[in-house]
């Protein structure tokens, strides 16, 4: 990925916050010029193995065992997902550290837990399947990827692997710095925590090869069109004209983009503002 000259913020990175009386509202971003995606489509090469993310200090919830996360990843890839980059992701993620110690034995379950405030961890098999989208038809690593809904900070972690670069915000500060707590002893480099306004994005780090939601709206907001780099990707839930929830994939060309709604989900709304 080329330096673009921009100053981007060091590990964990916030958002100026104002005072919370107040609703932020900043102004959307657009890409004035067309910008090229970061990753060009190559034909897909074998990915080496990820290096499993482990905290500098154990912690002993006897989760540890790689045969654990194995026995996850053959469930996903039987459910479908095969990219090698995003199967190994998921063995090098420890998932048992980003939720609560009493829910520690379901943790490589497929399915969605309880993670505070409302909100949960989405099911490792639609992590999957979504930053599997992401990766369509690139060989390597993602370029810059911005993350709507940091959450516990675990897909914020898979992503991490398969991008050169990551951005996660969140707008929750209570989830803000429970993300902080889980990935502090992980050590991530190219991941960078904000407190902020996920409608909004984050433009001074745009343009993005990628972009990913993990809560859903009524449509995808025009802010994450304008900032996601033309030959790039956006994954989100949204609803559609049937009523319903669905993933949602954009593809931004350099003469528009291009629309396709796959499988109803279901996930958390998409709010606007801090809290």
């Amino acid at each position: 990925m080329k330096d673009d000259g921009k100053a981007r913020p060091t590990f964990p990175a916030r958002l100026p916050v104002a005072p919370r009386s107040v609703a932020v509202r900043a102004p959307q971003a657009r890409v004035s010029q067309p910008a090229r995606a970061l990753v060009q489509p190559l034909a897909r090469p074998a990915v080496k193995p990820a290096v499993v993310l482990r905290p500098t200090a154990p912690g002993g919830l006897g989760m540890d065992s790689s045969a654990v996360r194995a026995a996850m990843v053959r469930k996903i890839q039987a459910q479908g997902v095969s990219h090698a980059g995003v199967l190994a992701a998921l063995q090098a993620v420890e998932r048992h550290r980003f939720v609560d110690s009493a829910l520690v034995n379901q943790a490589y379950e497929d399915t969605s837990l309880p993670i505070g405030l409302g909100q949960t961890i989405s099911k490792p098999g639609v992590v999957a399947r979504m930053i599997e989208l992401l990766c369509a038809g690139h060989g390597g690593k993602l370029g810059r990827v911005l993350e709507i809904g940091t959450g516990c900070g675990y897909q914020a972690a898979v992503l991490a692997q398969v991008a050169h670069e990551v951005y996660s915000i969140e707008r929750l500060r209570g989830l803000h710095e429970k993300a902080r707590e889980n990935l502090r002893a992980f050590r991530v480099s190219n991941l960078h925590l904000l407190f902020g306004d996920g409608m909004l994005g984050y433009p001074r780090g745009a343009p993005y090869a990628a972009i990913i939601a993990a809560a859903g709206g009524n449509d995808i907001p025009q802010a994450w069109i304008d900032q996601l780099a033309v030959g790039g990707r956006l994954v989100a839930p949204a609803v559609t004209a049937a009523g319903k929830q669905n993933l949602v994939v954009v593809d931004k060309t350099a003469t528009g983009t291009v629309r396709t709604e796959l499988e109803a989900v279901f996930f958390v709304p998409l709010k606007s503002g801090i809290a």
